[in-house]
């Protein structure tokens, strides 16, 4: 199998191009190809396809899959890869150039320079902020309920940190996102807490769970577990979904540097069409083959 390793800030996966490469098994191909040790080495891999029908007027669609083998609504560092990689080997010269995902059919304008993506800005569309749709339940954990209220977005959740109960702002952007607001993100244990939290009973199909310190209104740090990866030097949606919570909580103004282990982002949350959009980098490292079990 052809591949073409990307990246987006560091959070890495291995791209197939869908037009010429047949994979019949996804789920177990991602497995195999994004293990560091024995594989290609990613978060997960990411398929380009052919628009699923005419009629969604997309350029390419997305379908990607965490290391776990598990498939994601979105990703939003792979999206930009996607878009350059369509771009770059000639898929699609449209700029903006479209692509399906499982959000939906998302806009993403190109910075080309030399004839090479070099960044793009996604139209990452509206957030979503009613419970039942970003996959919450009701019901409670041992004698706890599993959230309460505790006003302006924010629930208390039933799970420590340092013994304190965690607040939690929960987020949509196509995919779920527990996004928890901490004095020094570099003194959050990932590992520790991110695996209890990305499998929080509340959530229906567990979740990304996303750390994040203000530095000003208008400049956040977050560290991150993704779902169905673990940690990961970045995510384009938790990103999205951090100054989404910010504003909603009133930590933050409506556009901001959110600054990742990988590098930094700019997003902008639109008052007037309530879209949110993401501007970074795309980067290709390199292309291979790689013959699978």
């Amino acid at each position: 199998m052809k591949f073409t390793k990307m990246h987006g800030l560091g959070n890495d996966y291995v791209y197939v191009n869908g037009f010429t490469e047949h994979v019949a098994d996804p789920v177990a191909v991602a497995r195999v190809v994004a293990d560091r040790h024995f594989g290609v080495g990613g978060d997960g891999m990411i398929l380009i396809l052919p628009p699923s029908s005419p009629a969604v007027m997309a350029d390419v669609r997305m379908r990607m899959f965490n290391v776990s083998g598990e498939e994601g609504e979105m990703c939003g560092n792979g999206v930009r890869c996607v878009a350059k990689y369509a771009y770059d080997h000639g898929l699609s010269k449209n700029n903006p150039l479209r692509v399906e995902t499982g959000r939906g059919v998302l806009s993403i304008a190109l910075d080309v320079v030399a004839g090479k993506v070099e960044k793009a800005t996604v139209d990452m569309d509206e957030p979503i902020l009613d419970l039942p749709t970003i996959g919450l339940k009701h019901g409670a954990h041992g004698r706890q309920p599993l959230y309460t209220k505790k006003g302006n977005h924010e629930y208390a959740i039933a799970h420590e940190i340092d013994g304190k109960t965690t607040h939690a702002v929960f987020v949509s952007m196509g995919n779920p996102h527990m996004v928890v607001f901490v004095d020094n993100v570099e003194a959050i244990d990932l590992n520790m807490h991110g695996p209890t939290l990305e499998t929080y009973p509340a959530f229906s199909n567990k979740t990304n769970v996303h750390f994040v310190q203000m530095i000003a209104r208008d400049e956040l740090r977050t560290r991150t577990w993704e779902r169905g990866s673990g940690i990961t030097l970045a995510c384009g949606t938790g990103a999205c979904a951090a100054l989404v919570a910010a504003v909603l909580t009133d930590r933050a103004d409506r556009k901001a540097l959110v600054h990742q282990p990988g590098g930094d982002l700019n997003i902008r949350w639109d008052e007037k069409t309530n879209h949110v959009f993401m501007t970074g980098p795309a980067t290709e490292v390199f292309s291979g083959e790689i013959v699978i079990p």
